[in-house]
């Protein structure tokens, strides 16, 4: 929580931010009281500001799975480039899903589950890497062997 006065023992050299000269009834910037996190500030700048955030972490699943997640993350956004037909795209999209599920949460994946999502995956890939896929674009042969060895086994 903000507070845009100062409270008493807020002046300098106190952990809690410092007020011009012990004043207590103001404060140089934000103070908060209590949990605050994620937080972007901008006070006393002239004209315009912009503010961006980030966040390159893979959220929501199991400890462990995060690598595999953003790989999966990886082929789905490729996918729509490789050229598949409009059936296989979306067999090899529904195949991504079902890992991505798989792995979703904080509890240990069913190990059995997980190896049928990946291997559904596999061979939802597997016309592209061996070059029998119609349609399929130059550089997507390459692309789909890389693809499928990431997946491991």
């Amino acid at each position: 929580m903000s507070d845009a006065r100062n409270g008493a023992g807020n002046g300098p050299g106190n952990d809690a931010g410092g007020g011009a000269g012990n004043d207590p009834g103001r404060y140089d910037g934000p103070v908060f009281r209590g949990p605050s996190s994620n937080n972007q500030f901008a006070w006393n700048n002239s004209g315009a500001v912009t503010q961006n955030q980030q966040n390159n972490t893979v959220t929501g699943v199991a400890p462990g799975y995060e690598r595999l997640a953003a790989h999966v993350a990886e082929v789905l956004r490729r996918l729509p480039d490789a050229g598949l037909p409009e059936q296989d795209r979306e067999d090899a999209e529904a195949a991504a899903g079902e890992v991505l599920a798989t792995i979703a949460g904080t509890e240990e994946p069913e190990a059995g589950r997980l190896r049928r999502a990946l291997g559904s995956l596999r061979g939802a890939l597997a016309p592209v890497a061996t070059g029998v896929a119609a349609g399929a674009t130059m550089g997507a042969q390459e692309w789909a062997l890389a693809a499928i060895a990431g997946l491991g086994g």
